[in-house]
């Protein structure tokens, strides 16, 4: 059996880790590897080999930062069976589903791509006798992300590219569930002509994501992850004088008005509340039935739901695998059995099953709840998997209120025939992305990602403008080129531009 090493300037190394922990096929529930747990010391190295890597290529031209990135970009489209199929065996998702997830984050590759327009200053002539100003950006310097099991190529995809052709150097830590995209994008840098030492990753649990929130060599740190984690990220890297992105959890709420396409609304929620087996900070976790819309949403949900094909992520039919790990199949199945101890009504009811020749696998079919209610857990917490809660509403301005009084804040969506009805909804609701007949509306890369309240921890959203003003900082440099035979003489009153 093989061990997934760190990958630190520019080749694998097992650095000072000591101990591993097994890595699982979530479709089988066998281990299928190991992959080291690092820690301080391992940080250590990679943050020394990024910032001795940082002296040379932040002084590099942008042709040639870019250059690299449209090489990196080549191999992720020429690699994306490969690595889909790595992905679908540590995650679960199916390949498709994978492939998606790294065609989202090669749309953050094209924007660094383009970065000389946007990286471009501006310059104002004049602006005293013969003094001139021009402001520009520069690269931090050693910058970090911390990433999730849920996305392994597409969340760091939003991060490492905007930094690296910016002129950082990065430390990637990625979940040790699925830790083997981390390693495969890091070969692929290298294929593309990136420098050794400017993008490193260090595997391992808390101690080496304490390693790095503390560590002075590193500027920044992006996380994604839950909120409560996300709020610990925030807190302890700010102490340490470090820029942080810190994205939360979610709670997404998709209405339903009953001028709505109840079909189309219904397919589109049923596949943004049971993709990725709901392992998605942007599922729809709650659909909001508006008045005469209810009993006739809930009839065709149920159909669809019992319509999903569920099986191993490498089987060319499957629309939905299987959860992670063991623990998050028992953590969902118990929120179903809670939810109807509380006085949901299952109306699918996903426990239990069994996928012939996986019976070991980590699977839970979809589930359906109806007549769920705001105090109930099935609302409050963020489950995390194939379950999709009911709220009934009797007006679209009721809908709103619920949702603004949860607290979160990542993504929302509402299915409507109504411009005007759309347009309230948009402007009245506090959160950060809207999707008006569109069940998961992740924006483009040139956008930036990131929702309100529990949903985004402190001021900085990811990729996108962004991303830029994230990972560089301004300059602005005042000038003046007298004549030698000039005579000048210095005031001391405060300078004015007159």
């Amino acid at each position: 059996m093989t061990t997934i090493q760190h990958w630190i300037n520019g080749s694998p190394t097992q650095g000072a880790a000591t101990s591993t922990q097994p890595v699982f096929n979530p479709a089988t529930g066998a281990e299928q590897t190991r992959v080291v747990l690092g820690g301080g010391a391992d940080v250590d190295a990679a943050v020394a080999a990024a910032a001795t890597a940082f002296e040379t290529w932040s002084e590099s031209s942008l042709t040639q930062r870019t250059q690299v990135m449209f090489n990196f970009r080549q191999l992720l489209v020429g690699h994306e069976e490969e690595l889909g199929r790595i992905i679908s065996a540590e995650h679960g998702k199916t390949v498709d589903d994978a492939r998606g997830e790294i065609a989202r984050g090669r749309e953050v590759v094209e924007f660094a791509c383009g970065l000389g327009d946007v990286l471009k200053g501006s310059f104002s002539d004049q602006v005293s006798r013969g003094i001139d100003v021009h402001n520009f950006r520069q690269a931090l310097g050693v910058v970090a992300g911390i990433t999730p099991f849920n996305f392994p190529a597409m969340v760091p995809l939003w991060m490492h590219p905007i930094a690296i052709a910016t002129g950082n150097t990065f430390v990637l830590k990625p979940s040790e569930r699925d830790p083997s995209a981390a390693n495969f994008v890091a070969g692929l840098y290298k294929k593309a002509g990136l420098p050794d030492g400017v993008f490193n990753v260090v595997h391992g649990g808390k101690d080496a994501v304490d390693a790095i929130l503390i560590h002075p060599g590193v500027q920044a740190v992006s996380f994604v992850g839950s909120t409560p984690i996300a709020k610990y990220v925030h807190e302890r890297a700010t102490a340490h004088g470090k820029r942080v992105q810190a994205l939360g959890g979610a709670k997404n709420h998709a209405v339903v008005l009953p001028d709505a396409d109840l079909e189309f609304a219904a397919d589109h929620i049923t596949a943004g509340a049971y993709g990725s087996a709901g392992e998605r900070c942007m599922a729809v976790s709650v659909a909001v039935a508006v008045g005469d819309a209810a009993d006739q949403l809930v009839e065709i949900l149920e159909r669809k739901a019992g319509e999903v094909k569920v099986g191993p992520g490498d089987a060319p039919d499957t629309e939905m695998g299987p959860l992670v790990t063991k623990a998050a199949q028992e953590r969902v199945e118990k929120a179903v059995a809670t939810a109807a101890a509380q006085g949901a009504t299952v109306v699918v009811d996903g426990r239990g099953l069994k996928v012939e020749g996986h019976e070991d696998g980590f699977f839970t079919g979809p589930s359906l709840l109806d007549h769920v209610t705001t105090e109930m857990d099935a609302y409050q917490e963020e489950l995390f998997g194939p379950v999709l809660a009911i709220v009934r509403a009797d007006s679209l301005d009721q809908a709103i209120d619920l949702i603004n009084a949860n607290p979160y804040g990542n993504g929302t969506a509402l299915f409507t025939g109504s411009g005007e009805a759309a347009r309230r909804f948009q402007r009245r609701i506090k959160v950060g992305m809207i999707g008006i007949n569109v069940p998961v509306p992740v924006p483009m890369s040139y956008y930036s990602f990131g929702g309100w309240k529990d949903s985004l921890i402190g001021d900085s959203p990811i990729h996108g403008p962004e991303g830029i003003r994230f990972y560089t900082r301004p300059k602005v440099v005042t000038t003046r080129w007298p004549r030698p035979t000039q005579r000048h003489t210095a005031g001391f009153s405060f300078p004015t531009s007159t």
